[in-house]
């Protein structure tokens, strides 16, 4: 039996996976925010939980929300803050009294992907999380390709390629850089394009030709009053709202432009889309037709998919750690 730990910010989940890849047992607990000795606790309760009720003792994967330094031992480039700095990668498996593998969630959700998911078979797989960041995660013959530095697959934080005039130097991102991929291409990304192209209309009304329910000064808003999310954005350029339309259009060729730069280095069969803006249908047709003007081929063979295994991805990875 193999258990999954998939370490998020505000809820651990376990799973339990049988040799074919049966889910056994799935079970969700609150994440001890800021405090890192109760997260160990609570992995352990959760593992605990799972192999008693299964009655199987199991390999044990956890995906984690950043990197753990090949320099120092020590997590670092976690959004979960309290884990920063801290030896999950010795304290862990003392806790649990066996071996534990480790990986960036991204790399979890790209070997779920590439082992029984969207991208089954293929040689060469790169996983993306579009949410509310930009993770990436490579896997090469079914290993997880960490890199010298552990950062493998870690795209969101390189600058948008081909930047035109109005993309310079790009929005800060929390880096510490502008003009990152990640704050293209995130969700708060996109609302903020939006959000952008909103006020030009205000500036000149004239211009203004949205067809979807309007607010007050002539522009479409969430349903609670508020800007729209990336959810809403998305919804108004399906009912052929022509802001939302053409902020989605900005959008696909960001997209195009960032995994082009990737398939011109790692040259992947299989791109796999997750997280919550992979749920934009329109984005599987146009990407592909603008990328090969990035992309340094005649011909690209390259697919771009959605997960299989949706919200599951990151945590199976976890488990499928222990099938590299």
């Amino acid at each position: 039996m193999r258990i999954g730990i998939d370490l998020g910010g505000t809820k651990i989940e376990g799973i339990a996976l049988d040799d074919a890849g049966h889910v056994r047992l799935r079970r969700r607990v609150a994440s001890p925010r800021g405090d890192y000795g109760n997260t160990l606790d609570a992995i352990a309760r959760l593992v605990d939980e799972i192999e008693r009720e299964v009655g199987a003792r199991g390999t044990v994967g956890v995906g984690l929300p950043g990197n753990i330094s090949s320099a120092t031992g020590l997590v670092k480039n976690a959004n979960s803050t309290w884990l920063i700095g801290r030896p999950i990668g010795d304290d862990l498996p003392r806790v649990l009294d066996r071996p534990v593998r480790f990986a960036n969630d991204a790399n979890c959700f790209a070997l779920s992907e590439a082992v029984d998911g969207a991208a089954a078979g293929a040689g060469i797989v790169f996983g993306v999380i579009i949410g509310t960041g930009t993770g990436g995660g490579m896997v090469v013959q079914g290993r997880v390709l960490e890199g010298a530095n552990g950062i493998g697959g870690e795209w969101g934080h390189n600058p948008l390629p081909a930047p035109h005039d109005d993309e310079r130097p790009g929005p800060t991102c929390y880096c510490g850089r502008s003009g990152c991929i990640e704050t293209f291409l995130s969700g708060p990304g996109l609302e903020r394009d939006y959000a952008a192209a909103r006020r030009a209309l205000l500036e000149s009304p004239e211009r203004i030709e949205a067809t979807a329910p309007v607010s007050a000064e002539g522009l479409p808003r969430g349903g609670n009053g508020a800007m729209l999310s990336a959810r809403e954005i998305a919804a108004h350029a399906a009912g052929g709202e022509p802001l939302a339309s053409a902020c989605l259009t900005r959008y696909e060729d960001r997209m195009a432009r960032a995994l082009g730069s990737i398939i011109n280095v790692v040259d992947p069969e299989v791109v796999v889309l997750g997280g919550g803006l992979s749920n934009i249908e329109r984005l599987y047709d146009a990407v592909p037709r603008i990328w090969s003007r990035y992309i340094f081929s005649d011909v690209v063979s390259t697919r771009l998919v959605r997960a299989f295994h949706g919200d599951s991805s990151g945590v199976r990875g976890a488990a499928w750690l222990w099938n590299e």
